[in-house]
Protein backbone atom coordinates (compact mmCIF):
# COMPACT_ATOMS: atom_id res chain seq x y z
CA UNK A 1 0.00 0.00 0.00
CA UNK A 2 1.13 3.38 -0.81
CA UNK A 3 0.09 6.47 1.54
CA UNK A 4 0.59 10.39 0.62
CA UNK A 5 -0.52 13.67 2.17
CA UNK A 6 -2.14 15.93 0.31
CA UNK A 7 -1.11 19.69 0.67
CA UNK A 8 -4.09 22.08 1.40
CA UNK A 9 -5.25 24.19 -1.83
CA UNK A 10 -4.14 27.68 -2.28
CA UNK A 11 -6.57 29.76 0.06
CA UNK A 12 -6.20 26.94 2.70
CA UNK A 13 -4.83 27.35 6.33
CA UNK A 14 -2.24 25.24 5.65
CA UNK A 15 -2.39 23.56 9.43
CA UNK A 16 -2.63 19.93 9.94
CA UNK A 17 -6.08 19.06 9.58
CA UNK A 18 -6.19 20.75 6.26
CA UNK A 19 -3.56 18.29 4.80
CA UNK A 20 -5.63 15.32 3.71
CA UNK A 21 -4.02 11.60 3.49
CA UNK A 22 -4.81 9.66 0.67
CA UNK A 23 -4.22 6.27 -0.67
CA UNK A 24 -2.01 5.31 -3.99
CA UNK A 25 -4.63 3.27 -6.31
CA UNK A 26 -2.95 0.90 -8.96
CA UNK A 27 -3.54 3.14 -11.93
CA UNK A 28 -1.51 5.92 -9.97
CA UNK A 29 -5.09 8.34 -8.82
CA UNK A 30 -5.13 9.37 -5.58
CA UNK A 31 -8.86 8.81 -3.67
CA UNK A 32 -9.03 10.83 0.11
CA UNK A 33 -9.71 8.32 2.91
CA UNK A 34 -12.73 10.25 3.49
CA UNK A 35 -13.76 9.15 -0.32
CA UNK A 36 -12.74 5.35 0.69
CA UNK A 37 -14.93 5.85 4.09
CA UNK A 38 -17.88 7.00 2.24
CA UNK A 39 -17.23 3.65 -0.42
CA UNK A 40 -16.80 1.46 2.28
CA UNK A 41 -18.26 2.92 5.81
CA UNK A 42 -18.51 -0.35 7.23
CA UNK A 43 -14.57 -0.54 6.91
CA UNK A 44 -14.05 3.10 7.64
CA UNK A 45 -15.71 6.33 9.65
CA UNK A 46 -15.60 9.59 7.60
CA UNK A 47 -13.98 10.96 10.14
CA UNK A 48 -10.64 9.75 9.43
CA UNK A 49 -10.36 12.54 6.83
CA UNK A 50 -9.49 15.00 9.82
CA UNK A 51 -6.25 12.85 11.07
CA UNK A 52 -3.11 13.48 9.53
CA UNK A 53 -1.00 10.10 8.55
CA UNK A 54 0.97 9.56 11.71
CA UNK A 55 -2.01 9.94 13.25
CA UNK A 56 -3.59 6.82 10.97
CA UNK A 57 -0.70 4.61 11.39
CA UNK A 58 -1.10 5.04 15.22
CA UNK A 59 -4.38 3.47 14.91
CA UNK A 60 -4.02 1.09 12.84
CA UNK A 61 -0.15 0.22 12.14
CA UNK A 62 -0.70 -2.49 9.50
CA UNK A 63 -3.48 0.07 7.55
CA UNK A 64 -5.83 -2.86 7.90
CA UNK A 65 -9.04 -0.98 7.96
CA UNK A 66 -7.76 0.90 4.87
CA UNK A 67 -6.83 -2.67 2.97
CA UNK A 68 -10.41 -4.06 3.74
CA UNK A 69 -12.26 -1.01 2.65
CA UNK A 70 -10.20 -1.14 -0.93
CA UNK A 71 -11.34 -4.78 -0.96
CA UNK A 72 -14.93 -3.58 -0.19
CA UNK A 73 -15.32 -1.21 -2.49
CA UNK A 74 -16.13 -1.80 -6.41
CA UNK A 75 -13.24 -1.32 -8.38
CA UNK A 76 -14.87 1.23 -10.77
CA UNK A 77 -15.79 3.24 -8.02
CA UNK A 78 -12.71 3.34 -6.17
CA UNK A 79 -11.74 4.92 -10.17
CA UNK A 80 -14.59 7.31 -10.09
CA UNK A 81 -14.01 9.02 -6.80
CA UNK A 82 -10.09 8.91 -7.26
CA UNK A 83 -8.01 12.33 -8.30
CA UNK A 84 -5.46 13.57 -10.75
CA UNK A 85 -2.28 13.41 -8.84
CA UNK A 86 -1.34 16.10 -11.56
CA UNK A 87 -4.31 18.22 -10.22
CA UNK A 88 -2.72 18.57 -6.88
CA UNK A 89 0.94 19.16 -4.95
CA UNK A 90 2.54 16.62 -2.28
CA UNK A 91 3.61 17.11 1.29
CA UNK A 92 6.02 15.22 2.90
CA UNK A 93 4.03 12.02 4.42
CA UNK A 94 4.65 12.67 7.61
CA UNK A 95 5.25 17.14 7.65
CA UNK A 96 5.78 17.50 10.90
CA UNK A 97 7.53 14.15 12.69
CA UNK A 98 7.81 14.36 16.29
CA UNK A 99 11.22 12.69 16.25
CA UNK A 100 13.92 12.53 13.26
CA UNK A 101 16.94 10.07 14.34
CA UNK A 102 19.47 10.26 11.81
CA UNK A 103 22.53 7.46 11.08
CA UNK A 104 25.69 8.25 10.68
CA UNK A 105 28.17 5.96 8.55
CA UNK A 106 26.10 2.77 7.71
CA UNK A 107 27.31 2.41 4.67
CA UNK A 108 31.02 1.07 4.33
CA UNK A 109 32.28 2.42 1.27
CA UNK A 110 31.06 5.39 2.91
CA UNK A 111 33.42 4.84 5.66
CA UNK A 112 35.88 4.26 3.57
CA UNK A 113 35.86 7.32 1.72
CA UNK A 114 36.27 9.12 4.81
CA UNK A 115 39.29 6.98 5.88
CA UNK A 116 37.67 5.64 8.76
CA UNK A 117 37.27 2.22 10.44
CA UNK A 118 33.83 0.76 10.28
CA UNK A 119 31.50 1.66 13.63
CA UNK A 120 30.98 -0.74 16.28
CA UNK A 121 27.87 1.09 17.25
CA UNK A 122 26.03 3.11 15.47
CA UNK A 123 26.48 6.94 14.85
CA UNK A 124 23.28 8.91 16.24
CA UNK A 125 22.77 12.23 15.51
CA UNK A 126 18.79 14.15 15.54
CA UNK A 127 17.36 16.55 12.84
CA UNK A 128 13.79 18.10 13.87
CA UNK A 129 10.22 18.52 11.97
CA UNK A 130 11.75 22.06 10.66
CA UNK A 131 14.05 20.70 8.77
CA UNK A 132 11.17 18.92 6.81
CA UNK A 133 9.99 20.06 3.15
CA UNK A 134 8.41 17.72 0.34
CA UNK A 135 9.19 17.16 -2.75
CA UNK A 136 9.59 19.82 -5.28
CA UNK A 137 10.04 22.39 -2.12
CA UNK A 138 12.72 24.26 -2.40
CA UNK A 139 16.03 23.77 -0.24
CA UNK A 140 17.31 27.05 1.10
CA UNK A 141 21.57 27.66 1.50
CA UNK A 142 21.89 29.53 4.39
CA UNK A 143 24.05 32.66 3.83
CA UNK A 144 26.72 31.59 6.20
CA UNK A 145 27.70 27.75 4.68
CA UNK A 146 29.97 27.62 1.68
CA UNK A 147 29.53 23.51 1.61
CA UNK A 148 26.00 22.36 1.14
CA UNK A 149 26.15 18.80 0.48
CA UNK A 150 23.28 16.15 -0.44
CA UNK A 151 22.66 12.89 1.33
CA UNK A 152 20.46 9.98 -0.04
CA UNK A 153 18.49 7.53 2.59
CA UNK A 154 16.38 5.45 2.79
CA UNK A 155 14.02 6.73 5.81
CA UNK A 156 11.97 4.33 7.96
CA UNK A 157 8.52 5.66 9.45
CA UNK A 158 7.37 3.91 13.16
CA UNK A 159 3.95 2.41 13.00
CA UNK A 160 4.23 1.35 16.76
CA UNK A 161 5.68 2.85 19.93
CA UNK A 162 8.94 1.14 20.26
CA UNK A 163 10.66 1.07 23.82
CA UNK A 164 13.96 -1.29 24.53
CA UNK A 165 12.18 -3.47 21.96
CA UNK A 166 14.17 -6.57 20.19
CA UNK A 167 15.94 -6.60 17.18
CA UNK A 168 13.66 -9.99 16.54
CA UNK A 169 10.33 -7.59 17.19
CA UNK A 170 11.27 -4.24 15.47
CA UNK A 171 10.28 -4.64 12.06
CA UNK A 172 6.54 -5.12 13.31
CA UNK A 173 6.86 -1.30 14.76
CA UNK A 174 7.97 -0.48 10.78
CA UNK A 175 4.53 1.77 9.16
CA UNK A 176 6.82 1.54 6.17
CA UNK A 177 9.56 3.42 3.95
CA UNK A 178 10.13 6.64 2.14
CA UNK A 179 12.97 8.48 0.48
CA UNK A 180 14.74 11.27 2.25
CA UNK A 181 17.79 13.70 1.16
CA UNK A 182 20.01 14.56 4.58
CA UNK A 183 21.00 17.89 3.62
CA UNK A 184 24.55 18.96 5.33
CA UNK A 185 26.63 21.88 5.25
CA UNK A 186 29.52 20.30 5.38
CA UNK A 187 31.72 23.05 6.47
CA UNK A 188 29.57 23.58 9.68
CA UNK A 189 29.91 19.47 10.45
CA UNK A 190 33.63 20.39 10.73
CA UNK A 191 34.63 18.07 7.81
CA UNK A 192 38.25 19.13 6.42
CA UNK A 193 37.74 19.08 2.56
CA UNK A 194 34.59 21.95 3.53
CA UNK A 195 36.84 23.63 5.86
CA UNK A 196 38.91 27.22 4.22
CA UNK A 197 41.99 28.39 5.89
CA UNK A 198 41.10 29.10 9.82
CA UNK A 199 38.08 27.93 9.57
CA UNK A 200 36.78 25.06 12.04
CA UNK A 201 33.53 23.20 12.33
CA UNK A 202 30.38 23.91 14.98
CA UNK A 203 31.24 20.83 17.36
CA UNK A 204 28.48 19.30 17.13
CA UNK A 205 25.82 18.75 14.23
CA UNK A 206 22.89 20.55 14.84
CA UNK A 207 23.03 23.44 12.57
CA UNK A 208 24.83 21.86 10.12
CA UNK A 209 22.45 18.97 9.99
CA UNK A 210 19.17 20.78 11.44
CA UNK A 211 18.43 23.79 9.78
CA UNK A 212 15.68 24.83 7.69
CA UNK A 213 14.38 22.83 4.54
CA UNK A 214 17.13 20.30 5.10
CA UNK A 215 15.27 17.49 5.12
CA UNK A 216 13.46 17.01 2.23
CA UNK A 217 10.78 14.26 2.78
CA UNK A 218 8.55 11.74 0.15
CA UNK A 219 7.23 11.63 -1.94
CA UNK A 220 5.13 8.51 -0.34
CA UNK A 221 4.78 6.06 2.33
CA UNK A 222 5.37 2.69 1.08
CA UNK A 223 4.16 0.00 3.44
CA UNK A 224 6.70 -2.95 3.69
CA UNK A 225 5.00 -5.65 2.18
CA UNK A 226 5.07 -3.20 -1.21
CA UNK A 227 8.89 -4.50 -1.36
CA UNK A 228 7.67 -8.01 -1.35
CA UNK A 229 7.48 -7.53 -5.86
CA UNK A 230 11.35 -6.06 -5.24
CA UNK A 231 13.82 -9.44 -6.56
CA UNK A 232 16.42 -9.44 -3.69
CA UNK A 233 14.65 -6.87 -1.78
CA UNK A 234 13.25 -7.26 1.72
CA UNK A 235 10.63 -6.18 4.02
CA UNK A 236 13.48 -4.48 5.88
CA UNK A 237 14.48 -2.37 3.39
CA UNK A 238 17.83 -4.32 2.38
CA UNK A 239 18.00 -4.81 -1.20
CA UNK A 240 17.42 -1.54 -2.87
CA UNK A 241 18.92 0.64 -5.44
CA UNK A 242 19.80 4.57 -3.78
CA UNK A 243 21.09 6.92 -5.95
CA UNK A 244 21.34 10.32 -6.16
CA UNK A 245 21.82 13.56 -8.95
CA UNK A 246 22.76 16.75 -9.31
CA UNK A 247 22.28 20.05 -12.13
CA UNK A 248 24.54 22.22 -11.47
CA UNK A 249 22.88 25.95 -12.14
CA UNK A 250 26.86 27.25 -13.36
CA UNK A 251 30.60 25.95 -14.40
CA UNK A 252 31.24 22.90 -16.96
CA UNK A 253 28.82 20.75 -16.39
CA UNK A 254 26.02 23.48 -16.04
CA UNK A 255 22.35 22.04 -16.95
CA UNK A 256 23.79 18.18 -17.04
CA UNK A 257 22.31 16.04 -14.22
CA UNK A 258 25.29 14.36 -12.86
CA UNK A 259 25.11 11.01 -11.00
CA UNK A 260 26.70 11.06 -7.39
CA UNK A 261 25.28 8.10 -5.39
CA UNK A 262 24.78 4.92 -6.63
CA UNK A 263 24.62 1.82 -4.32
CA UNK A 264 21.95 -0.31 -2.73
CA UNK A 265 20.82 -0.76 0.40
CA UNK A 266 22.04 -4.21 0.87
CA UNK A 267 25.30 -2.37 2.07
CA UNK A 268 23.73 -1.11 5.00
CA UNK A 269 26.22 -1.97 7.99
CA UNK A 270 23.47 -1.87 10.71
CA UNK A 271 19.72 -3.19 9.90
CA UNK A 272 16.73 -1.23 10.14
CA UNK A 273 15.65 -3.82 12.84
CA UNK A 274 19.12 -3.93 14.85
CA UNK A 275 18.75 0.25 14.08
CA UNK A 276 15.13 0.19 15.71
CA UNK A 277 16.47 -1.99 18.71
CA UNK A 278 19.46 0.29 19.60
CA UNK A 279 18.05 3.68 19.54
CA UNK A 280 14.77 2.24 21.34
CA UNK A 281 16.62 1.58 24.53
CA UNK A 282 17.24 5.14 25.87
CA UNK A 283 14.77 6.55 22.88
CA UNK A 284 11.39 5.94 23.14
CA UNK A 285 9.88 5.76 19.08
CA UNK A 286 6.62 6.91 18.32
CA UNK A 287 4.34 6.38 15.49
CA UNK A 288 4.92 9.01 12.94
CA UNK A 289 9.12 9.18 14.01
CA UNK A 290 11.77 9.29 11.46
CA UNK A 291 14.82 6.93 11.37
CA UNK A 292 17.14 8.11 8.44
CA UNK A 293 19.30 4.84 7.76
CA UNK A 294 22.60 6.88 6.39
CA UNK A 295 23.84 7.20 3.15
CA UNK A 296 26.13 5.65 0.45
CA UNK A 297 29.26 6.50 -0.77
CA UNK A 298 29.22 9.78 -3.56
CA UNK A 299 28.49 12.49 -1.47
CA UNK A 300 30.22 16.20 -2.52
CA UNK A 301 32.31 16.59 0.20
CA UNK A 302 35.06 13.55 -0.54
CA UNK A 303 34.90 13.85 -4.40
CA UNK A 304 38.17 15.51 -5.66
CA UNK A 305 37.38 18.28 -6.04
CA UNK A 306 34.59 18.59 -3.75
CA UNK A 307 31.04 19.54 -5.48
CA UNK A 308 28.58 21.27 -3.26
CA UNK A 309 24.83 22.44 -3.75
CA UNK A 310 24.63 26.12 -4.78
CA UNK A 311 21.42 28.45 -5.68
CA UNK A 312 20.45 27.54 -8.75
CA UNK A 313 20.90 23.78 -8.76
CA UNK A 314 18.64 20.96 -8.94
CA UNK A 315 19.20 18.00 -6.47
CA UNK A 316 17.27 14.85 -7.19
CA UNK A 317 17.83 11.54 -4.68
CA UNK A 318 15.91 8.02 -5.69
CA UNK A 319 15.00 5.24 -3.77
CA UNK A 320 14.06 1.87 -5.42
CA UNK A 321 10.32 0.95 -5.32
CA UNK A 322 9.56 4.08 -3.29
CA UNK A 323 10.08 7.03 -5.52
CA UNK A 324 11.98 10.04 -5.71
CA UNK A 325 12.55 13.64 -4.61
CA UNK A 326 13.50 16.75 -6.60
CA UNK A 327 14.56 19.68 -4.96
CA UNK A 328 15.36 23.12 -5.96
CA UNK A 329 18.16 24.84 -4.45
CA UNK A 330 17.93 28.70 -3.58
CA UNK A 331 19.77 31.30 -1.50
CA UNK A 332 18.49 32.43 2.02
CA UNK A 333 15.76 35.17 0.67
CA UNK A 334 14.58 32.16 -1.63
CA UNK A 335 15.44 33.12 -4.91
CA UNK A 336 17.48 30.99 -7.54
CA UNK A 337 19.37 32.89 -10.26
CA UNK A 338 17.91 33.09 -13.41
CA UNK A 339 17.41 30.48 -15.93
CA UNK A 340 19.04 28.34 -14.01
CA UNK A 341 17.64 24.75 -13.20
CA UNK A 342 16.03 25.27 -9.72
CA UNK A 343 14.59 28.64 -11.41
CA UNK A 344 12.90 26.79 -14.42
CA UNK A 345 11.64 24.03 -12.36
CA UNK A 346 9.77 26.41 -9.98
CA UNK A 347 8.51 28.44 -12.25
CA UNK A 348 7.58 25.09 -13.82
CA UNK A 349 6.33 23.89 -11.13
CA UNK A 350 4.17 27.01 -8.74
Amino acid sequence: MRLVTIQPESGQDGGLLSQRVAVVLPSGGLLHLVALAQLAPDCLAEEIDSLDLATVIALDPEGASIRRALAAAKPKALEEAAIDPHTVKLAAPIPRPGKVVGVGYNYLEHVREQGLDKPARPVLFSKFANTVVADGGPIRKPAGTHALDLEAELAVVIGRRAHAVAAGHALACVAGFTVANDVTARDWQGQAAALGPGEKGDGQWLRAKGSDTFLPLGPVLVTPDELDAVAGAGRDGRGLAIRSWLTKGSGPTAGQEVQMQDATTSEFIFGVAELISIISVEVTLEPGDVILTGTPSGVGVFRQPPVFMEPGDLVRVEVQAIGSLTNPVVDASGHAPAGSPAAAFMAAHN
